[in-house]
């Protein structure tokens, strides 16, 4: 086996925006405003910024909101070369107060909050308005701030002010410094996106041309120049993500890769096996596929903490493909689908809490033991890029616009104690309210929709007969993002139907329940 680093192609130039992070829980959804607008973006923590800028040779920054309080001793701060390097800078949030104050302006904290809708007065012209809003007009923004600009630096003027904020946006035209108090990423600021369009086309005089199509060509030479000849075994989950970096590596060294499918025993209803038709039918690629459900459930019996069924299927994941990895033998890398926010999600960049969201099998790779190098080429792009991706390498529609499914699988959305029989009927529960939403033309017009297999039995008459059974809850929501939800607004007549088939289709369930609470901004999971 041979790793050909020497004669590695360079990536092709590639315009960049670096996204300096302080720990906002959406600074996720600053880079993928930045990649609709066909600019490649990157999230750093601020005390590594220095090295990324070296790496990446970006046009412009952008420095993320956060938590702390820049009137306090020892919170971050944006490198000094930020504000030295001739870039154009755009502040967001925390971001416009560490600028302010480290260019010699004043902030103060804690008086004068603003969370929510706020309403923001354009109060001058600016290339970041441009086109979007003009002096004069009010406009709602998302605000979530506690301190707030009192000076500012010099070369700055005030360009939008709200009720809480006299310096909500300022800017410094001479230098392409630019900051908001609000959250442009957000969908809570209508015009948001158009305003960070702006800043990236305008200001920073990116072209915008970065595609998948680049992005294919790219990594599948990176795939060959890292691989060599070597062996690759590739776990799959079941869900779109390991199976489009499966396909991708597949065009890239054909037969050198071979798939090993764990099937744990809680997917939904039929979806082990279409994975396998997908593989070995459509794609022709080498797949194992481990049917190790009994196992997975023996290993649950009786567990009820949600946290300890995760890391109990993920570790079991990991034990399981193990030993079939030497089963297989003579492999040296190990390809994953770990994505962007899998990545960010896993590393605490300000000490905050996203060190512990994720804690199943698809992040971080297998033990040391196993000696492994890792290929995960989809670790740049975030969940719709990566179905952008598949569609790039034709992947089936019905495949790729799947609904996101959760690592654990059912053993989550069945709260408490998991058995064989929960989980036969809350997947033949789950099934007959995805066919009525198919049915319903609704599939493609609701980002999530999943039933659930409460933790109660209720008292019920069924024609003559009493009867004691689960209840079923159904959740559906609406989000753009994935970091923000909202219930879908079913009509009473679609839920009637879906509730009358569960009851009389699926044996266990006398009572169907409709969930209609909705995610905040800035919560991550909604499982």
């Amino acid at each position: 086996m041979t790793e050909n680093t020497e004669n590695a192609p360079q990536e092709a130039p590639q315009e960049n925006i670096l996204i300096i992070d302080f720990g906002s829980q959406v600074t996720q959804l600053i880079a993928r405003r930045v990649r609709e607008a066909g600019v490649y973006s990157e999230i750093v923590p601020f005390n590594a910024a220095e090295d990324a800028m070296a790496r990446l040779n970006p046009r412009a920054v952008i420095l993320s909101g956060g938590p702390a309080s820049v009137t306090e001793m020892g919170t971050p701060r944006a490198p000094d070369w930020v504000f030295e390097a001739n870039l154009p800078v755009l502040g967001i949030c925390y971001g416009e107060q560490t600028m302010v104050e480290q260019m010699g302006g004043g902030v103060e904290a804690g008086h004068h909050r603003e969370f929510g809708r706020a309403e923001l007065e354009i109060t001058a012209d600016t290339p970041l308005f441009d086109g979007v809003w003009k002096t004069g007009e009010k406009h709602q923004v998302w605000m979530s701030h506690g301190d707030r600009v009192t000076q500012l630096p010099d070369g700055f003027e005030v360009v939008g002010v709200s009720k809480g904020a006299p310096f909500a946006a300022i800017a410094d035209q001479k230098r392409n410094m630019y900051a908001v108090q609000f959250h442009p990423e957000v969908v809570h600021t209508p015009d948001g996106a158009k305003l960070l369009n702006n800043f990236v086309h305008r200001i920073a005089g990116c072209k915008g041309d970065w595609s998948m199509a680049h992005f294919r060509d790219v990594e599948i030479a990176k795939i060959r120049a890292q691989v060599g000849d070597g062996r690759v075994i590739c776990g799959l989950s079941g869900g779109v993500d390991s199976a489009v970096a499966a396909v991708l590596i597949h065009e890239a060294i054909g037969e050198q890769l071979t798939c090993i499918f764990v099937d744990h025993g809680l997917m939904r209803l039929n979806e082990g096996d279409e994975v396998v038709r997908l593989f070995r039918e459509h794609y022709n690629i080498p797949l194992v596929h481990v049917e190790a459900g009994d196992r997975f459930l023996g290993a649950l019996d009786g567990v009820a903490d949600p946290e300890k069924k995760r890391k109990i299927i993920g570790g079991l994941f990991i034990d399981v493909f193990e030993e079939e990895a030497k089963k297989i033998g003579g492999a040296a890398f190990l390809a994953q689908g770990t994505l962007y926010p899998d990545v960010i999600e896993s590393v605490s960049f300000t000490g905050g809490p996203s060190v512990t969201i994720k804690s199943h099998h698809n992040v971080g790779g297998l033990p040391d033991r196993m000696n492994l190098k890792l290929v995960e080429p989809l670790r740049e792009l975030f969940k719709d890029e990566v179905r952008a991706l598949g569609r790039e390498l034709g992947l089936p529609e019905t495949f790729v616009g799947r609904h996101p499914f959760p690592g654990p699988g059912l053993g989550i959305r069945i709260p408490g104690a998991v058995s064989p029989e929960k989980v036969k009927i809350l997947q033949q529960a789950d099934a007959v309210y995805l066919d009525e939403i198919r049915q319903s033309g609704l599939y493609d017009d609701i980002w999530q929709a999943f039933a659930v297999l409460l933790p109660v039995q209720t008292v019920g008459v069924m024609g003559d007969a009493r009867t004691y059974d689960f209840v079923c809850g159904l959740r559906a929501v609406n989000s753009v993002d994935g970091m923000t939800a909202d219930y879908f607004p079913f009509d009473h007549a679609f839920l009637g139907r879906v509730a009358t088939r569960i009851i009389n289709e699926v044996p266990g369930i006398n009572r169907v329940v409709y969930d209609v609470t909705s995610k905040p901004p800035g919560t991550i999971e909604w499982e």
